[in-house]
């Protein structure tokens, strides 16, 4: 009887290690000066390229701001805030022979790593998807009215977001092999089709 009051009076320790860094991945932003200029400079471009008409009279100096943020958006985004945010990272390098090869990584969390948290990559996916979104409709809604010169720097800021969400992606999935293959999947049938079908059509 006393061994069982024993029992059940002993201390039991509880783990609550799990869900604090739950709590922590959830609510914390571990880099808020990397999460600032990820959507600083995307956004102030499309700021400065919205209210160009309104903020000065010169095609020049707005095609020279909104691609100067642009360039450091590019940048910053490749080089420093995938890195902190997600821990991803892709890059060009060239070998001995001068081949060029594109290197897409993804960083192996170790139990000593505190891992990226829920929010900053919440921000940092929904910055590089949404952006150059903005930047199709602002393609099309040059197009159509007419505006024709913004349109190089319209198609500039698509190319140089997507490059980075293309490569993101690319570093997400863990290897270009499987896209590479798809893609060259369906090309190789499309190409297929359209050879094929009119061919067919001409014998009927």
């Amino acid at each position: 009887m006393k061994q069982a009051l024993v029992d059940d009076t002993e201390d039991v320790s509880l783990d609550f290690g799990n869900e604090e860094e739950l709590a922590f991945r959830k609510a914390k932003i571990r880099h808020p000066v990397a999460t600032f200029f990820h959507l600083f400079f995307r956004v102030s471009a499309i700021v400065t390229y919205v209210g160009c008409d309104w903020f000065s009279k010169s095609f020049v100096g707005c095609f020279v701001t909104v691609l100067l943020l642009l360039s450091f958006d590019f940048w910053s985004v490749k080089n420093v805030t995938g890195r902190l945010m997600v821990g991803l990272r892709w890059w060009n390098q060239i070998d001995e022979d001068g081949k060029s090869h594109w290197i897409f990584e993804a960083r192996k969390v170790s139990p000593d790593m505190v891992a990226a948290t829920e929010a900053e990559a919440r921000v940092f996916w929904l910055g590089l998807i949404v952006c150059p979104m903005i930047w199709i409709v602002f393609f099309f809604s040059s197009l159509f009215s007419l505006k024709l010169k913004w349109l190089a720097l319209v198609i500039a800021g698509i190319s140089l977001q997507a490059a980075n969400l293309y490569g993101y992606v690319l570093c997400k999935m863990g290897s270009e092999s499987n896209i590479s293959k798809v893609t060259a999947s369906f090309l190789s049938q499309t190409v297929f089709q359209t050879a094929y079908f009119p061919r067919q059509q001409r014998r009927k």
